[in-house]
């Protein structure tokens, strides 16, 4: 069979691969491969308990155990108390519960400047200056609402994506004309996408087929010149006239604002020709797919007590109409068979190898029923997952024998196969977007893709390479057949991330990490199933002739050429996604041709895929940025979060191990120092350089980036850093700030928030603090505060309140932790935040913390860049 090329990708077009956490695999540079979507992990976290605590108090007595975790009825020593609050610049906004986020709605907040530096060496070349601390801004992105431009097009003022809908962020509001100084690599340029995210009033619909440019392939807009009396428009990308068909044909430009791609710059398309011609859209946009379970049956009975819990509220809170099958794997794998209302029965098949076309046919072809909706076989689901037994035999977790593999080819084989709807006489579609969630305790150690017990098997590096091959082409398979392959593991044994990540990523699914079965892993377990999905999606980028896509980062691959439609001048930036979610996004970095001579560059991001009723939806997105000349008037216009966490992908796409991340950690010092250098001003008769004041936070949230877990050393084991970096690579904007820059939030009286810094400052003995920090959300009570029993009570409660609100929808769920001053745990919370407690009174006071320093040493010709945190 002929096979086509596909076209060249841009120039440093990165490759993403799962790879073990000690020897990495070479990365093709022809090929994008999207990231693994590993979240994070909680197990394994002994290097927390050799971290030096950065806070300056010392208990007085021996600190409570752990397991304690707060109660209001235990006594609680006193400690010696902190240095009081910093003093800032204007009172704090309080935040009343319920304080509500969402993945919908962006909450971005900018929590303070970056602190002073240090300068009393007469050497250092680099100075940041500081300033009180100020209070959290108001977002500077929209409520989500896409504005209707009512009058023509040559009347608009400025305006752009970034500001006016949720699904783009340019790092910038402006471009410069200039590419010597537009080009700065330490600061960059670039845009991030989520092409699949649902909002409460989303894109405007058009039930036709788009008007496309002949051309280059671009999409009629809001931005294009009509020529009213003959229909034409011309495309903002190749200046290119087209027709209308008369459509656009009218007496003057405000008579066409009937025509919706015309007036809103986001637009679904749902085209004429789908696979369903009867098809009416629903008014439930989170409809839920089918969903497979496939259970870990080798689990100790603390564990498996916690999966059936979880279960249980799993199957109760599905939407009756779901259809649910279910199977589990240890040695062999047991097909639950739905045909009796009443008892519970399974199949089973050797798990030793592959299922054979005849084992197969004998099941699919049989009289049993394997997936059927919810509230048909709810009783007999509750009857499995109470039946469930602990494992017997006297053998350590990882040496247990798991089929995994063999477990999801059979739950792929019953999904593409005949089911129950077929002796019902109704006609089901292959694969139909379908989800396997596997429930995994630990690594597939039996059957095909297995990996051998010990690290020390002669053969193991070889056969991990085997078994990672066989997980991608597993995970290949169930995306040829729409289906979904989320992994979410628990528990304390080791589950050979490296071998199980391929499978989530190749199928377009997600990998957690949890500590256990318990609440997150039944909320992510919930939340997984019910997230709305797209199949088959393209991703298309064009741009202006000015700008190019030099790197995409996220969920999605190379597009074949055969994939796409091609036009004659087609220029554009194509991208294969293997699902279409909203808590996915990619990340885009470009940089202009030349020096830019036009007032405005326009962009265009175009999404195909199949929704969940199998219809054809085009998203298009159009996006007007204006072209500046002053430095200063386009350091203002970027947005410093989206940069910031635009660089930290660009950062963690390279920082694969550990010894990795200990150079991409010099590579942010750097970084530092060279956008200094490039934008900020020198002080007079000094050979210090004044950080540009335009871009004060951005600093702060780097050394957020190279502290904490995607960097830093405080995750327990590589593995969990592996899976963080893995989902930050992929997450969504809002979820990526807040992995990237921790936000605080100090509990005041009658339920209010004050927002705070994420210094430790905040932990205040006196106070209850909860910290946001994307995948974990840690709330903290000093030992005053937990001395007062009513009191303790009140606050937890709000505490626990706001951080349900904060992550109601957020996915991965994260894990919620409370303690007390001086336990064990609070190492998690005092970990993330920044060292100020050793700081000088009077630097407390005025808010200046020495959090970053950037030294160039200039009389001996060398360089050294470093965060100093004291």
């Amino acid at each position: 069979m002929a096979t086509s090329q596909p076209p060249p990708l841009p120039p440093n077009y990165s490759t993403v691969t799962a790879s073990p956490p000690v020897t990495p695999t070479p990365r093709p540079e022809k090929r994008l491969a999207p990231p693994v979507f590993s979240p994070p992990t909680a197990p394994r976290r002994t290097s927390l308990d050799q971290l030096p605590s950065t806070s300056s108090r010392t208990p007085l007595t021996p600190s409570p155990s752990p397991a304690d975790g707060v109660t209001s009825g235990s006594a609680v020593p006193h400690f010696s108390t902190p240095p009081g609050p910093p003093m800032f610049s204007s009172p704090l906004r309080p935040a009343a519960v319920p304080f509500r986020t969402s993945p919908a709605t962006p909450q971005p907040v900018s929590f303070s400047s970056v602190s002073s530096l240090p300068t009393s060496s007469p050497q250092s070349g680099l100075f940041i200056p500081g300033s009180s601390l100020p209070t959290s801004s108001p977002p500077q992105y929209s409520n989500g609402l896409v504005e209707r431009h009512s009058q023509p097009l040559d009347s608009l003022e400025e305006s752009n994506l970034a500001e006016q809908s949720p699904y783009v962020f340019f790092s910038a509001h402006k471009i410069l004309k200039h590419k010597k100084l537009g080009n700065v690599s330490s600061l960059g340029f670039g845009a991030l996408v989520s092409p699949g995210r649902e909002i409460a009033q989303g894109p405007q619909t058009v039930y036709r087929n788009p008007h496309r440019c002949q051309n280059c392939g671009a999409y009629s807009n809001l931005y294009c010149r009509i020529l009213v009396d003959s229909g034409q428009w011309q495309c903002i990308i190749c200046k290119k006239l087209n027709g209308s068909e008369g459509e656009y044909i009218a007496s003057s430009r405000d008579v066409l604002q009937h025509c919706t791609e015309l007036s809103f710059s986001a637009i679904d398309y749902i085209q004429t020709g789908n696979s369903r011609p009867g098809y009416i859209p629903a008014p439930d946009t989170r409809r839920t797919s089918p969903v497979f379970l496939v259970i870990d049956e080798c689990l100790d009975e603390a564990h498996l007590q916690h999966l059936q819990g979880s279960l249980h509220a799993f199957v109760d809170s599905l939407p009756p109409s779901t259809r649910i099958g279910i199977i589990s794997y240890g040695r062999t794998v047991s097909v639950y068979d739905f045909s009796e209302t009443t008892t519970a029965s399974a199949d089973v098949l050797p798990g030793d190898k592959s299922p054979t076309q005849e084992s197969l046919k004998a099941l699919i072809y049989g009289t049993g029923i394997y997936l059927s909706p919810i509230h048909v076989c709810l009783p007999v689901a509750h009857t499995i997952f109470s039946s469930l037994r602990p494992y017997k035999l006297k053998l350590p977790e990882a040496s247990r024998d798991r089929c995994l593999g063999t477990a999801v080819e059979v739950a792929l084989a019953i999904i593409q196969g005949p089911s129950a709807e077929m002796s019902r006489s109704i006609i089901k579609r292959s694969g139909g977007n379908c989800r396997i969630l596997v429930c995994a305790g630990g690594p597939n150690t039996y059957g095909p893709g297995a990996v051998p017990h010990s690290f020390n098997h002669p053969n193991y590096p070889y056969m991990e390479k085997t078994a990672m091959k066989y997980m991608e082409h597993l995970g290949h398979e169930a995306h040829r057949h729409d289906t979904v392959v989320d992994l979410l593991c628990a528990g304390q044994c080791p589950v050979r991330v490296p071998v199980l990540q391929p499978l989530a990523k190749a199928s377009g699914g997600v990998f957690v990490l949890h500590d256990d079965f318990g609440e997150a892993f039944g909320v992510n377990l919930q939340r997984a199933s019910t997230r709305a999905a797209g199949s088959h999606g393209l991703f298309e980028i064009r741009c202006s002739k000015e700008v190019l896509v030099t790197q995409v980062i996220g969920p999605g691959e190379e597009a074949p050429s055969d994939a796409h439609e091609t036009f004659k001048n087609d220029s554009s930036t194509c991208i294969q996604m293997l699902s279409v979610e909203e808590s996915q996004c990619f990340a885009l970095s470009m940089e202009t041709k030349g020096d830019i001579t036009s007032d405005y560059v326009f962009f265009q991001f175009a999404i195909r895929y199949s929704d969940i009723f199998q219809a054809e939806i085009s998203r298009v997105i159009t996006v007007r940025l204006p072209t500046v000349d002053s430095v200063s008037a386009y350091l203002a216009s970027i947005q410093e979060e989206v940069a910031a966490v635009l660089i930290a992908k660009r950062t963690l796409l390279h920082g694969k191990t550990s010894s990795d991340a200990i150079d991409m950690r010099v590579t942010v010092d750097e970084r530092v120092r060279d956008i200094a250098l490039k934008f900020g001003s020198q002080q007079p008769k000094s050979k210090l350089y004044r950080f540009p004041k335009e871009l004060s936070s951005l600093p702060e949230n780097l050394f957020h980036l190279r502290r904490g877990p995607l960097l830093g050393s405080i995750v327990g084991h590589e593995d969990e850093r592996s899976v963080l970096r893995n989902l930050f690579l992929n997450a969504s904007f809002d979820l990526s700030i807040r992995m990237l820059a921790p936000r605080c939030l100090m509990h005041r009286e009658e339920g209010t928030f004050e927002e705070l810094p994420a210094y430790d400052l905040s932990m205040q003995s006196d106070a209850a603090v909860v910290l946001d920090h994307g995948t974990d959300v840690f709330i903290w009570l000093g030992a005053e505060l937990a001395a007062q029993d009513g009191k303790s009570a009140a606050a937890l409660a709000a505490c626990r309140t706001l951080a349900e609100e904060l992550t109601e929808q957020r996915f991965p769920a994260p894990r919620i932790l409370a303690f007390k001053e001086g336990s064990s745990q609070a190492r998690y919370f005092v970990s993330r935040l920044i060292p100020a407690h050793r700081d000088p009174p009077y630097e407390q006071a005025r808010g200046k913390i020495p959090s970053v320093a950037v030294i160039v040493n200039r009389t001996k010709g060398e360089t050294e860049e470093q965060f100093h945190s004291l």
